[in-house]
Order: structure tokens, then C-alpha cells, then sequence
């Protein structure tokens, strides 16, 4: 029987960072392979759901990447407005992978 478990309780790491002024970038990061593919598997993190969590266009993610040799799944979004202009609030694009946090994967892991 498949529990949901958090997406944060089953990944390495989760974060997100500035890539340029125009984009931030988000790493999530696994440590055992096997719980790497069964979240790929259970599809909770692909372009469509990113853009549904972030409300935001499919467009404006600019790169979406299952990288096998990290156990890595990766993707990059344009910013509304530059890093540091008015009415930036996250100047680092340090704090946007918190939605990402409670996504429930489908998993026995």
C-alpha cells in the first residue's frame, strides 16, 4: 500500500537560488537512487505541476531536468521582475522552494 509521504522527507535537499538576474533555479536532490526514481515515477514534480504550484505560465520555465547522475530534478523559472529591483521581494531567490516542500509523493520509501 502506497502512504503519501513529503516531498521534504524524502529529499536530500530542496532549494532554490538566483541564476542570473532574470531566473531562479531549483535543486531537488536525492540521496538513494531508488527514492529518486519513485519520485520521478509518481510524476508529482514535471513541468505541468510546477507551473500549477507556482501559478505561473509554462513558458516561464525555462529548463526542466531529470539529471540520473545527481539524483537530481532540477528547473529554472524567469523572475517577474530582475533580482534587486523594486518590488523584488526575495533579492537572492533564496526562499522560493517552499511550496515545494509539502508536495505529497505517492511512495513506499
Amino acid at each position: 500500500m502506497m502512504a503519501p509521504r513529503k516531498l521534504s522527507d524524502l529529499a536530500k535537499t530542496i532549494r532554490s537560488k538566483n541564476a542570473g538576474t532574470d531566473k531562479i533555479t531549483f535543486d531537488v536532490i536525492f540521496r538513494e537512487r531508488d527514492v529518486y526514481e519513485a519520485v520521478k515515477r509518481s510524476r508529482v514534480l514535471t513541468r505541468e505541476t510546477i507551473a500549477a504550484l507556482y501559478r505561473i505560465s509554462d513558458n516561464r520555465i525555462t529548463d526542466f531536468v531529470e539529471y540520473d547522475p545527481a539524483n537530481a530534478i532540477k528547473f529554472t523559472i524567469l523572475r517577474p521582475r530582475p533580482s534587486g529591483s523594486p518590488g523584488d521581494p526575495d533579492i537572492f531567490g533564496a526562499q522560493q522552494y517552499a511550496p515545494l516542500l509539502d508536495i505529497e509523493v505517492p511512495i513506499d520509501a
